[in-house]
């Protein structure tokens, strides 16, 4: 007898709904055998299959039995076809009627025993079925939240292969699982720390407040000690909370590499990802035989932050190039391509030399000229001149150290933050860019005009530096974000002096 189910797999973060065809023949040898191009795991699952059916007090078939997964063309690949490939088994041999799964989307792993153990990627598979058509999903119990997220379907968390059954056949009721997006975003939504942890540093804290109220990328120069990892593990907490849209694209990817926390329906907070300098290329940009996503995707919507930046090899920094200014990545293969997305803040850090103290009273530096000449080289110009705001950590006082709170807290700033975003919003709400860094060209020319001050200023910095013309725009970028903050309309000289300060590093390569 034949069973028609149906799945989803991923491709990337995508969910690609497939058909599970299981046909139990009534004679030949007993075997099960796997196609539609299924991966190492998918074709292991029929052992799984088998010893659930039996240890769940079914029978398994002793015939012949083929399964087909369609589309045929696209890789199949983890253990979420476990399940509806053990249903289709018990409807192949009508121990389970043949029920009304016409708009059941079923995904789940089976253990040897019966039950039903979660699987990766549950968000996107729910996304999915909403978009095409589909109104019921059976999902692992641990997984239930997650797909409820997802208020176009009705989920149902099934713990056992038994527990499924009973539901199918009608001889158990389930209740659909029913989450609270408002009540999620309440509970997960909280930061541990807090800018007021940071004693002195108004300079930097003042760089990062107009890089998130942009959210412009930012490099962070000074010695060993001086607060630059602190202050970044606390540039989130300024950034406006995520909304509804920006969380259920994070999240998809959080889920579709097992790294959602199962207690967490939702990403309720902005991701911040710190990969340590010995990380390889496909750590960073996402890749695999299977094509999954990198650091850079997982820092989506969020902070990328690259300590000790000139200690990761040059050829992985230079990969970073790309999705800095188009928001993804794309991955490519023999046979397919996979793009991921990859909109994130660069928070960057490093020594301003080998020895870590040029230009710091607390110690001499050691360093020879050409030792720092050649430490600065290890970043490429094009590479900085992607970097909108470079800036200086000095170190902090003894007396700065011993003082009380800082008044700068993260809830005050935040605020600035927010207003900022509000204008830019309203600024660029008839296009896709949502903050100042993202302006195209045609928008720069529109939204970045200046007095004739303003004009002469600028063009001094870019003669006595050697500017760029990316450092030119990215230079009138943070003037706006500058202005935009102090509630200007237009972007006044002052402004466009302080978006010149940042470029620090221009003259020094």
């Amino acid at each position: 007898m034949l069973a028609r189910l149906h799945s989803v797999t991923l491709e990337g973060i995508e969910g690609v709904i497939c058909e599970v065809e299981v046909d139990v023949a009534r004679g030949g040898l007993e075997k099960s055998l796997i196609v539609g191009l299924p991966d190492a795991a998918v074709k292991e699952s029929t052992e799984r299959v088998k010893s659930a059916i039996i240890n769940s007090g079914f029978k398994y078939p002793k015939t012949h039995s083929l399964i087909n997964l369609a589309p045929a063309d696209v890789k199949k690949a983890g253990p979420a076809f476990d399940l509806p490939i053990a249903l289709g088994m018990l409807i192949g041999q009508k121990i389970l009627p043949n029920p009304s799964i016409k708009n059941f989307i079923i995904v789940g792993e089976l253990a040897l025993d019966g039950r039903v153990r979660p699987v990766n990627g549950v968000l996107s598979m729910a996304i999915t079925a909403a978009a095409n058509g589909f109104t019921r999903m059976i999902v692992p119990i641990d997984n239930a939240k997650e797909a409820a997220v997802v208020q176009d379907i009705e989920v149902y968390g099934v713990g056992s292969l038994a527990q499924v059954t009973g539901f199918l056949s009608g001889q158990l009721a389930l209740e659909t699982t029913n989450v609270n997006i408002d009540d999620l975003f309440n509970i997960a939504s909280n930061y541990d720390v807090d800018f007021a942890d940071v004693k002195g540093q108004e300079s930097v804290k003042r760089a990062l407040t107009v890089a998130a109220a942009g959210g412009h990328n930012i490099m962070m120069i000074g010695p060993p000690g001086a607060g630059k990892t602190m202050l970044s593990q606390r540039l989130a907490t300024i950034l406006p909370p995520l909304s509804l849209r920006e969380s259920l694209e994070t999240t998809r990817i959080y889920s579709s590499v097992g790294l959602l926390d199962k207690d967490k329906a939702l990403m309720a907070t902005r991701p911040m990802r710190m990969p340590h300098h010995s990380a390889s290329g496909p750590a960073l940009i996402g890749g695999g035989t299977t094509p999954h996503p990198g650091e850079l995707s997982l820092a989506h919507f969020g902070i990328l932050f690259l300590d000790e930046f000139v200690e990761f090899p040059r050829h992985v920094l230079e990969m970073i190039r790309q999705p800095l200014e188009d928001g993804f990545v794309i991955v490519s293969r023999a046979k397919r391509t996979v793009r991921f997305p990859a909109q994130f803040m660069l928070v960057a850090a490093m020594n301003p030399c080998p020895c870590g103290y040029f230009g710091s009273d607390a110690r001499r530096c050691k360093c020879t000229p050409g030792q720092i000449e050649r430490y600065l080289s290890k970043i490429s110009g094009p590479l900085v001149d992607r970097i909108d705001i470079h800036i200086d950590v000095p170190p902090i006082s003894f007396s700065k150290l011993r003082s009380g709170s800082s008044q700068l807290d993260s809830a005050t700033i935040g605020a600035q933050v927010i207003n900022a975003r509000a204008i830019q919003q309203r600024r660029f709400s008839d296009s896709n860019v949502m903050t100042n860094a993202r302006m195209s060209h045609k928008q720069i020319e529109k939204f970045c005009r200046l007095d004739s001050a303003g004009e002469l200023m600028l063009k001094h910095a870019m003669t006595e530096f050697g500017l760029s013309a990316r450092a030119h725009d990215k230079i009138c970028k943070v003037g706006r974000t500058i202005s935009d903050l102090a509630g200007e309309e237009n972007i006044l000289p002052e402004h466009v002096a302080e978006a010149i300060s940042y470029r620090k590093l221009d003259r020094k390569l």
